[in-house]
């Protein structure tokens, strides 16, 4: 016999006023600044989150002192409701957008590797099919960009994801991401046609936030050295501040290859000749299973992955001959 499918009932059940009373209560701390910024009585409050908590079988406040406090299901609760907020912050965008007659939004996340590559071609073919588009583009962590993939203030991230958080997420894989160690272009190291990994603690370091995945690799290449990281850290997802930092000092920095080389090319620092021996996991597309796609995301990344797919060579070269 099938088990009846809980999910339309609770629709009907579930009002958006006790919505926006959950989002209150997560911005003001307390459901009593919570009903009086929605013009309600905390009585009524009260009534309200009781109905919902019927509604969903859990306990979503526990009584503390004279006060309350959401339990772990309401603290669960709450992040879903953001996520609620975010599709609906997406659908009023692209509707304004709309209304104004353009071809609405597409909000693209992205960590730093796929920038000078990936993500440019794909943008670039991306407006050449949709004109009026309006296109943002936010660089962040991949932890960072998750959260806001969640709250829907993206429509897609490029960047990696734990396994822990793949049931809610579609993930399709690009590449693996080489790293380089990058200094100033008047670093005393910048001579050397060998550097060891070991000679560059004596120097200061500028590196990714803790939890990064990027940070975690130079984590792991330190334990292998089995020596601390380096003290007195500047941490920063910033290419731009890490840019400048090592152009005024002799500061020690770690970013993508491909960030790097095109850094390099234009005589902004120099990639040392350092070998990293750890290596970071592929990154790829990132969007949520239960937010429908539009014609511009699945535009978006049917370019981004079909540029990862190797070209297929001319018969000519094939066979060993060159191409006229």
């Amino acid at each position: 016999m099938n088990t009846p499918n809980p999910i339309p009932q609770l629709l009907n059940r579930l009002r958006m006023r006790q919505v926006a009373l959950m989002l209150a209560v997560g911005e003001h701390g307390t459901l009593r600044k919570a009903s009086a910024e929605l013009g309600m009585t905390q009585p009524a409050a009260t009534k309200m989150i009781q109905e919902l908590e019927s509604a969903l079988g859990q306990r979503l406040f526990e009584r503390v002192g004279r006060g309350q406090r959401l339990t772990a299901a309401g603290n669960s609760v709450l992040g879903y409701f953001r996520g609620m907020r975010g599709s609906v912050e997406s659908m009023t965008r692209e509707l304004a957008e709309l209304q104004l007659g353009s071809s609405g939004r597409l909000s693209v996340g992205t960590i730093m590797a796929p920038s000078p590559t990936l993500l440019t071609s794909a943008i670039i073919a991306l407006k050449q099919a949709y004109p009026l588009l309006s296109v943002d583009i936010t660089m962040d962590t991949s932890d960072r960009l998750l959260e806001l993939l969640r709250e829907g203030a993206l429509d897609v991230a490029i960047g990696r994801i734990r396994d822990e958080h793949r049931q809610d997420y579609s993930f399709t894989p690009l590449e693996n991401e080489a790293l380089a160690v990058v200094v100033g272009v008047h670093h005393p190291l910048c001579r050397q046609a060998s550097v060891a990994f070991s000679s560059l603690l004596r120097y200061p370091w500028i590196l990714q936030p803790v939890g990064s995945p990027m940070r975690e690799v130079l984590d792991q290449e330190f334990r292998m050295l089995q020596v601390p990281a380096p003290k007195g850290l500047i941490e920063t997802a910033s290419i731009l501040t890490t840019t400048d930092l090592i152009d005024k000092t002799d500061m020690i920095a770690v970013m993508p290859r491909s960030i790097a080389d095109s850094y390099a090319r234009h005589g902004l620092l120099k990639v040392l000749p350092c070998h990293i021996r750890h290596k970071m996991e592929s990154f790829g597309s990132i969007t949520r299973k239960d937010r429908p796609a539009s014609d511009a995301s699945r535009f978006f990344l049917s370019v981004i992955h079909r540029q990862d797919k190797p070209k297929p060579k001319p018969k000519s070269a094939r066979r060993g001959k060159t191409p006229s």
